[in-house]
C-alpha cells in the first residue's frame, strides 16, 4: 500500500469521525430542545384562590348529612321525590362577600368562612315553597341560615321550582298512558304505538303565575341519531301543577293544525275521517334526517397542535397562570363557567367574569314551538357541561379538568374532563411590520392565547364557552352555538316561521341571547365610565382661509348615572366605552379597560309582553350599575317557570344611582337570530354562529405589554436570518423531532346519563 493510498484512507476516516461527531452533537441539541421546560412560576399564593373554589364532593356530602340531621323534617332523595315530598334540590358554593374576599386577598385579613348554598324543595308542608340555606363552615358544617327572604324579599312560591328528572319521568308515563288511547291513529300516522316516540319539553309552562301546564312535542326516535328533526306532528299539553301526581291531566292535543280535547277525541275524529293524517314512515338509522353517522371513510389526519417542551401554562388547584395572567376558575351548576380574581402582571383587572343566562326564543305555527322561551340556567348550563372529546372539542394535548356537582340527588356527580385549558396558536400575527423604506427589517409576534373552555349540551343545542387571555393584556369572551336545531311539524303557513329542511320538518326561527356579568376592577376597585367617539367640526383651513375642511375630533364624556350607562339593544352606543381607574398612565390618560362587543342580537321580547321583565336584561346590549351584594345575578333559576312574576328582574337594578368613582359592574348581552336552513342538517356549524366581547387595555399601560413577550421575532437585512441566534424562527426545525407522547384516547362522557 503506497503512501498516497494511506493518506486517502486517513482523510476518509477523519471525515467519517467528524460526521459522526456532528450527528451526535446535533442529536444532543435536538434532545435538549425537546426537554420539558416547566413554565415560570408566577408570584402568587395558590391557596388563596381556594376562596373561590367549587365545592368538593366530600364537602357536598357533609352538607347533605348536616341538612338531613338538622332541619327537623324528612328529606327524600330528589331522584325519587314526588312533588309532595321535601328534598335537597342542589348544593353549590356560596361565594363570600367581595369586601371579605378583598380584605383576605389584599389586606391580610382572615380567610372568609367556606360556606355552601343549599336549595330545598318543601312540598310536604302546609305552605309548600322553595327555601335557600347558607350552610357552614366547611368542611364540617355547624350552622345554617335561611337567606331566601334576604335574597328575594319573600319565600319562593313552590310552582316556580325547576322541573326535576323525576317529574319528567312521571309526565312521560302519563303521556304514554294517554297515547294508548289512540292506537289506530298512531299506527297510521307514525307507524308507532307511542313507546318509541321521543318527548321534548317546552317552557315556560302556561300563561300566568301559578300555572304548570307544559306543551310536549313528539318525535320519531332512532337510536344513535338526533330526534329533533323528526317531528310526527303530535303535541300534547299536560297540567302537572297538582302536588299529587295522580291528579295530573292531559288538557289538549294538537295534530297537524287541529286541536283536540284528548287523545281519545283524536282517535274518534280519526275514525270518523275528520283528521287529515300525514303518514310518516318510521325512519331507518342509515337514512334518518340529521344522522351524524360517518358518510365517508376517515381521511388523512389533519394538523396537530402540541407544545414541544410541554405546556407553558401552570395549573395549581383552581388557578391557572400563563405569561403574566392569573385566573381562578370554576363552574356554577346552573349558570355555567365563572372566573374570579383575573390578574395581569400582578394587578387585578376583573374580580368576577361569569355567564349569567342563555335564552333561546322560538317562533312556529305549532303550540310547542310558538310558546318556547328556554332560559337554560333553570335546566343547568354547568350541570350539563359533559366530558369533552380530546382532539376535537379541545386540542388533544390540552389539560382536562373534572367538575363536580350535586343536583337532584343526595350523591355528588362528576363530569370528568369537562373543562379544558390550553394554549392556542391562532396562526395569525398578533402584530407585525415589514419595513421597506429607510431601513429594512421585519418585526412581529405570533398570536397565541390561553383558552379556558367548556361545552354545555342543553337539550338540542351545544354551546361552546370560551374565555381567552391574550399577551396584549386583552380578555376575549366568545360563545359558539352548534348542535341540532329544534323543529316543528311542517303544516299550513309554516314557512312564515322558518325554512323547510326535510319532508315534514320546519326548521323554526329562533334567537339566542347570552348574558354575562363582568365586575371590572381597573387600577383598583373604584372606577368611572368614560365614552369616546368621533365627531366632525367644520373649520377654515389654517393655511387657506377661503377653504373649509371637516375635521374629525374626539368627543369625550364621563357618564355620571346608571340611566346614562344603560344602552338599549340596537340603539347607538359610543364606540369607545371604558372603565377608568383613578390614576393616569405616564402620558396623563386614565388607566382604563375598554368594553368592545361583537353581537347581532335583535329584540328579545316586546316590553309589552307579560313575561318580558323576567328577561329584562335582554333590553340592553350593555348596562353598567353599581355593584351590590344583593344583586349578585341578573336572573334566577325560578324565572323560567314563573316569568310573569319574576323572582329577579334585572330592570330593577337600574335605578339611576351615581357611577362615578364606584365599584361598577358591566352587564353584557350578546346574541344573534338563527333562521334554520338546509345547511343546518345534519346539525348547525359553528362558522358564523359566534358572538362575544373583548376587554381591552386602553391607556392602562404605557405601551403594548406584548412588546416584552419572549415570543417576539425581529431581524434586519444585515443579519443571517437562518441563524438560530438571530432569528427564533430558525430554531424551529429541530423541534419537529419533539413529537409528543400522546395519551391513549378514552371517553367516559356517557357514564352520568
Amino acid at each position: 500500500m503506497n503512501v498516497k493510498t494511506v493518506l486517502i484512507l486517513l482523510i476518509l476516516a477523519l471525515a467519517t469521525i467528524l460526521a459522526l461527531v456532528c450527528v451526535l452533537l446535533t442529536r444532543g441539541r435536538a434532545l435538549s430542545t425537546c426537554q420539558h421546560q416547566p413554565p415560570e412560576q408566577e408570584d402568587t399564593n395558590d391557596s388563596q384562590s381556594l376562596v373561590f373554589a367549587d365545592l368538593t364532593p366530600e364537602e357536598m356530602v357533609q352538607v347533605v348529612r348536616y341538612l338531613q340531621g338538622n332541619l327537623g323534617v324528612q328529606l327524600v332523595d330528589a331522584s325519587r321525590a314526588k312533588p309532595s315530598d321535601n328534598c335537597i334540590a342542589s348544593v353549590d358554593l356560596q361565594v363570600p362577600a367581595k369586601a371579605e374576599v378583598l380584605q383576605f386577598l389584599d389586606g391580610g385579613g382572615a380567610r372568609p368562612p367556606r360556606e355552601a348554598l343549599a336549595v330545598l324543595y318543601f312540598g310536604n308542608q302546609p305552605d309548600p315553597n322553595v327555601t335557600e340555606y347558607v350552610v357552614g363552615p366547611l368542611p364540617m358544617p355547624a350552622y345554617h341560615r335561611d337567606v331566601t327572604v334576604q335574597k328575594y324579599g319573600g319565600k319562593v312560591p313552590y310552582h316556580r321550582r325547576p322541573v326535576t328528572n323525576k317529574e319528567y319521568t312521571d309526565i312521560n308515563a302519563l303521556i304514554q298512558r294517554e297515547l294508548r288511547k289512540a292506537p289506530r291513529f298512531l299506527a297510521v300516522c307514525c307507524e308507532s304505538n307511542g313507546t318509541d316516540l321521543a318527548i321534548l319539553t317546552t317552557a315556560p309552562r302556561g300563561f300566568k303565575s301559578g300555572d304548570r301546564l307544559t306543551w310536549f312535542v313528539l318525535f320519531h326516535s332512532v337510536a344513535g341519531t338526533g330526534y329533533y328533526l323528526s317531528p310526527v306532528g303530535l303535541e300534547v299539553l299536560v297540567d302537572h301543577g297538582d302536588l299529587r301526581v295522580s291528579r295530573w291531566q292531559l288538557r289538549q292535543v294538537f295534530y297537524n293544525g287541529q286541536y283536540f280535547a284528548s287523545t281519545q277525541d283524536l282517535e274518534h275524529a280519526f275514525e270518523d275521517n275528520l283528521v287529515e293524517v300525514i303518514r310518516i314512515e318510521k325512519p331507518q338509522a342509515e337514512a334518518v334526517l340529521g344522522s351524524m353517522r360517518l358518510q365517508s371513510p376517515p381521511g388523512v389526519p389533519g394538523p396537530l397542535q402540541y407544545e414541544p417542551q410541554g405546556p407553558r401554562y401552570s395549573i395549581r388547584l383552581n388557578r391557572v397562570t400563563f405569561q403574566g395572567w392569573s385566573i381562578a376558575f370554576g363552574m356554577n351548576p346552573n349558570s355555567g363557567p365563572r372566573l374570579f380574581d383575573i390578574r395581569y402582571r400582578g394587578e387585578r383587572i376583573v374580580y368576577e367574569l361569569s355567564l349569567q343566562e342563555a335564552l333561546a326564543l322560538y317562533g312556529s305555527n305549532c303550540p310547542g314551538g310558538m310558546s318556547t322561551r328556554y332560559l337554560d340556567g333553570s335546566f343547568g348550563i354547568g350541570r350539563f357541561a359533559y366530558e369533552l372529546v380530546r382532539g376535537l372539542d379541545c386540542p388533544y394535548t390540552a389539560t382536562y379538568v373534572d367538575r363536580h356537582y350535586l343536583a337532584e340527588s343526595e350523591t355528588p356527580k362528576t363530569n370528568q374532563n369537562s373543562l379544558c385549558i390550553f394554549e392556542h396558536d391562532a396562526a395569525l400575527p398578533l402584530r407585525r411590520h415589514f419595513s421597506d423604506s429607510y431601513s429594512f427589517y421585519y418585526g412581529g409576534l405570533r398570536k397565541t392565547v390561553l383558552v379556558i373552555r367548556a361545552v354545555s349540551t342543553l337539550i338540542n343545542y351545544d354551546y361552546i364557552w370560551d374565555f381567552m387571555f391574550h399577551s396584549s393584556g386583552a380578555v376575549e369572551v366568545r360563545v359558539h352555538a352548534t348542535g341540532y336545531i329544534s323543529s316543528s311539524f311542517l303544516h299550513g303557513q309554516g314557512t312564515n316561521y322558518g325554512n323547510r329542511v326535510g319532508p315534514h320538518t320546519l326548521g323554526t326561527m329562533h334567537l339566542h341571547h347570552i348574558h354575562y356579568k363582568v365586575d371590572l376592577d381597573v387600577d383598583g376597585q373604584w372606577n368611572s365610565l368614560e365614552t369616546q367617539d368621533m365627531k366632525y367640526e367644520p373649520v377654515k383651513d389654517p393655511w387657506s382661509a377661503q377653504n373649509t375642511i371637516e375635521r374629525p375630533y374626539l368627543h369625550r364624556e364621563r357618564l355620571e348615572r346608571e340611566d346614562e350607562a344603560a344602552f338599549p339593544l340596537n340603539a347607538p352606543m359610543p364606540r369607545y366605552l371604558s372603565f377608568a381607574g383613578p390614576n393616569p398612565n405616564n402620558w396623563g390618560h386614565p388607566r382604563s379597560y375598554r368594553v368592545q362587543i361583537t353581537s347581532f342580537a335583535g329584540e328579545h321580547l316586546p316590553t309589552s309582553s307579560p313575561m318580558e321583565r323576567s328577561i329584562s336584561w335582554g333590553r340592553y346590549q350593555l348596562a353598567v350599575t353599581r355593584r351590590k351584594e344583593e344583586e349578585p345575578t341578573s336572573t334566577s333559576i325560578y324565572n323560567q317557570n314563573d316569568p310573569w312574576t319574576p323572582t329577579v328582574a334585572f330592570a330593577d337594578f337600574i335605578d339611576n344611582e351615581t357611577i362615578t368613582n364606584e365599584d361598577l359592574v358591566a352587564w353584557i348581552s350578546v346574541g344573534f337570530l338563527h333562521v334554520p336552513h338546509a345547511e343546518d342538517v345534519p346539525n348547525t356549524v359553528t362558522v358564523g354562529n359566534s358572538v362575544g366581547f373583548f376587554l381591552r387595555p386602553y391607556n392602562y399601560f404605557d405601551k403594548d405589554p406584548s412588546a416584552d413577550s419572549p415570543d417576539g421575532v425581529y431581524f434586519s437585512s444585515e443579519q443571517d436570518t437562518g441563524a438560530c441566534g438571530a432569528n427564533p424562527l430558525a430554531c424551529l426545525p429541530p423541534t419537529a423531532a419533539c413529537a409528543p407522547h400522546l395519551p391513549p384516547f378514552r371517553y367516559g362522557g356517557f357514564l352520568n346519563l
